[in-house]
């Protein structure tokens, strides 16, 4: 006879535990039912590395946007107000000036101020491929018979009953250009991944993980195209690429590095260095404020030096005497959006640390210490308006704009243009950046 009980044999069925342990170590129930315990999940994403995204430099700096109706933006540059006069003396103490490698900028009766030295410029020979200028001293000293000339025109001298100057300078500008970049980017989740529900919340209540997906290929792309309007350099000539030709569009830094000042001795840390950059600011005529933005190295070097210079001539910052905030509308503002800032030689630097440069997978351990930005708007010399030091544009006309396009396609969640089992996120930008008055930023690096 047999009873039928409808449960498993116990000498092994799938759902038996009897053989798992031997009885003399059994210590509790869980041993035998651990696989049937429910995880203790922690459902908040951990920002392990913080927040990653790098972009909202531009708009910090005060960076416009602009919209772009062709394929390259132009724009005017006006030149120095007055000219040197280079060139090289001669045997018979003449000056000469090579048409190839320099200018005519000197005119008969003009004084040259040369070394210490003042000559009047007597006559000047045309000789087709250079000019030869015969110069006198004012105090009658000799000529100098051999080395380079690099002479300011301080002013004339003309004789009583004498005529008007025959020739005259004019002012120039120069004609800048930069063309536009087209960025994309491409995410995609098929059906059954956008259907399963995960263990970590990711905002509202949403545990489909393709979410977290979209969400950092969309950061990545807006980093990326921060960084090429700051990075991005324009092609020597443009370059195949699948049988298309792409051309490059100039970023901040090699507008910087092409006609802007460049400290290459690495972090800024001494007085005799900023002295230094300030010297030169001078001689660009620079705006009186300027935002430094910097890796952390550099953050703590200027740090250091205030701590140890505060006080000193010349030198100060919030809390120790009068301040200009030109920038911001007072010091808390400031110290809110994270500067700290202080003054020397009639400079204001407003001082933060720069998370792009901090980032090892980014620029973070690069030769790029920092940069010194202008906090003031330029003038059009062709128009007389003012402008942004520096603009972002975008294409844009008639209500269409490709500053930041996104579009789906596929044939889930509500999207059905294609027959493909998955959604596609597509993202473009064209965009370019225009740094006018290039020569008055500086690019810290250590080469």
């Amino acid at each position: 006879m047999s009873l039928k009980t409808g449960q498993p044999s116990i000498s092994g069925g799938v759902q038996s535990a009897f053989k798992r342990l031997d009885p003399a170590k059994y210590t509790s129930l869980g041993d035998f039912i651990d696989e049937v315990n429910r995880p203790d999940i922690r459902e908040a994403l951990v920002k392990t590395y913080g927040d990653q995204g790098i972009t909202g430099f531009l708009q910090m700096t005060g960076a416009v946007k602009g919209a772009g109706t062709a394929d390259k933006v132009q724009w005017w540059e006006e030149t120095r107000l007055h000219a040197r006069q280079t060139g090289d003396w001669q045997a018979d103490g003449t000056i000469d000036v090579t048409n190839a490698d320099e200018k005519l900028y000197a005119r008969e009766n003009d004084v040259l101020l040369i070394g210490q030295g003042r000559y009047l410029v007597s006559d000047i020979a045309d000789n087709s491929t250079f000019y030869t200028l015969t110069v006198s001293a004012l105090d009658g000293s000799s000529n100098p018979t051999s080395g380079a000339v690099d002479a300011a025109i301080i002013g004339n001298l003309y004789a009583q009953g004498d005529t008007q100057p025959s020739e005259y300078l004019e002012s120039n500008v120069v004609l800048r250009e930069n063309p536009y970049m087209i960025l994309k980017e491409t995410f995609k989740v098929t059906g059954s991944q956008a259907t399963n529900i995960g263990y970590i919340n990711l905002g509202n209540g949403d545990y489909r993980w393709y979410i977290k997906g979209e969400m950092d290929t969309r950061q990545r792309f807006l980093d990326k195209r921060e960084m090429m309007m700051l990075l991005g350099e324009k092609t020597a000539s443009p370059i195949t690429v699948n049988g298309k030709s792409v051309e490059g569009s100039e970023g901040y830094f090699a507008a910087i590095e092409d006609r802007g000042l460049v400290e290459t001795g690495g972090t800024v840390s001494t007085l005799p260095e900023l002295d230094a950059i300030i010297t030169q600011l001078d001689k660009q005529g620079s705006a009186p404020e300027y935002a430094v933005y910097g890796n952390t190295a550099q953050m703590l070097a200027l740090d250091d030096m205030v701590a140890s210079l505060n006080g000193a001539a010349g030198f100060g910052d919030p809390t120790n005497g009068p301040m200009a905030y030109g920038a911001f509308q007072n010091a808390e503002q400031a110290v809110k959006l994270g500067f700290k800032s202080f003054t020397r030689g009639g400079y204001t630097f407003h001082n933060k640390s720069w998370k792009l440069l901090n980032d090892p997978t980014l620029l973070g351990g690069s030769a790029f210490q920092g940069v010194m930005i202008p906090m003031t708007s330029v003038i059009d010399p062709k128009t007389g308006g003012r402008a942004a030091a520096l603009e972002m544009n975008y294409k844009a006309v008639d209500g269409y704009s490709r500053e930041m396009e996104h579009w789906m396609t596929g044939s889930i969640l509500g999207v059905t243009n294609t027959n493909d089992d998955s959604l596609q996120f597509n993202y473009r930008s064209e965009c370019n950046l225009v740094t006018r008055a290039a020569n008055q930023h500086v690019l810290i690096r250590t080469a």
